[in-house]
């Protein structure tokens, strides 16, 4: 008996502590049961520790180039050698085909290359502010190329590193600039009604009318070729921004119909308030948890979209680095067919943005705790 009422008063406790809750504490014990989301989460979260620190992380600069290791296929680490327990790579050997003068590499299993942490090597500065040259893992001498090489031997490894800081920082700044666009436009679409919302839904019918791969080969070629990479970075950023609002703006629209005819509304007009008041005081917040929503999952669609700008020359350009420059060098079959390491910025951007996908689809359950 001691026992049943026990659980039931912890019931209870539980019970009470739910109908006192807010709504975004509903909303994170909603998001925590959905497992998936959660594993997407923390694999964003994964990948944007990976950006942030790309310096560090990244056992070499992306731009080092080495004639000696060109097309290097991925070495494998090992931790069972004849110094013992340790992780280590094996020595590479060259030689080169008679008929088609292609390097051939090999692994030496005589030497030993130790793999060391936190040990010193090409120098860098951490965001352009902090001087250093020590890096998470790498090898104090002797090739460390775990993904490999590319064509004029940098190391893939670290340019996927750097590659990812600007594919997901471009989805982040973009939609940044897609939630500023769509949220105001469409709130005030939806809130004023007659003209205004007449204008602004057909400039949006007419945008999302245009096909977006020619769209964005329009927009893009207007960039200046001999701007710099970080005016590019930005100038892709604007170009998708302007492209991804339209979605966005028809959802806000939609709740600012709904809510425009509520009580409160009505009361907040009687009372003096502004229309800028009502709309980014009273109407927009009570539903900025499908913003959230709508904002997660429009971020892999930026990804997406760079990437597809930047593989057909289109948008960020070598000497930049972003996972779309990445793979143009994957463009021929004969590449893939003799180098296939090259197509790995590919499943970096598949597990990107299939994470991203998992925590949007926890955050669109999550937003309505109450079903």
């Amino acid at each position: 008996m001691t026992a049943i009422t026990a659980d039931k008063l912890q019931q209870q406790e539980q019970d009470d502590k739910l109908f006192i809750a807010t709504q975004w504490t509903l909303m994170w014990r909603k998001f925590r049961k959905h497992k998936l989301a959660m594993f997407g989460t923390w694999v964003v979260i994964f990948f944007y520790l990976v950006a942030i620190f790309a310096e560090v992380i990244a056992p070499q600069d992306p731009l080092t180039r080495s004639t000696d290791f060109i097309h290097v296929p991925p070495q494998g680490i090992h931790f069972f050698g004849e110094q013992g327990v340790r992780p280590f790579v094996y020595g590479l050997t060259m030689e080169e085909d008679p008929r088609t003068w292609r390097k051939i590499y090999t692994a030496d299993t005589t030497v030993e290359v130790p793999v060391h942490f936190w040990v010193e090597g090409e120098p860098y500065k951490l965001w352009g502010l902090f001087s250093s040259n020590r890096h998470l893992f790498g090898t104090k001498d002797g090739p460390f190329y775990p993904l490999g090489t590319d064509d004029s031997g940098r190391d893939m490894l670290s340019r996927i590193i750097y590659g990812i800081r600007i594919s997901v920082s471009i989805g982040l700044v973009g939609v940044i600039f897609t939630f500023i666009l769509g949220s105001v436009l469409g709130a005030i679409s939806g809130y004023y009604g007659g003209a205004v919302d007449f204008v602004i839904q057909r400039v949006i019918e007419f945008i999302l009318c245009i096909p977006a791969i020619p769209l964005w080969m329009a927009l893009s070629a207007a960039v200046p070729k001999e701007w710099p990479s970080t005016q590019v970075y930005f100038a892709i950023s604007i170009i998708l921004s302007l492209i991804g609002w339209c979605g966005l703006a028809r959802v806000v629209r939609g709740k600012m119909l709904e809510l425009r005819e509520e009580n409160f509304i009505a009361a907040s007009k009687l009372a003096g308030a502004s229309d800028t008041w009502i709309i980014f005081d009273h109407m927009l917040p009570g539903f900025i948890s499908y913003l959230i929503v709508s904002l997660t999952l429009s971020i892999p669609g930026m990804i997406l979209a760079e990437t597809a700008l930047s593989f057909l020359g289109l948008g960020l350009r070598p000497p930049a680095i972003s996972l779309g420059v990445l793979l143009q060098q994957a463009q021929s079959v004969k590449t893939i067919s003799l180098y296939p390491w090259l197509m790995l910025p590919g499943l970096v951007i598949f597990i990107i943005v299939l994470a991203f996908n998992f925590m949007g689809d926890g955050l669109r359950d999550a937003a309505d705790p109450y079903k």
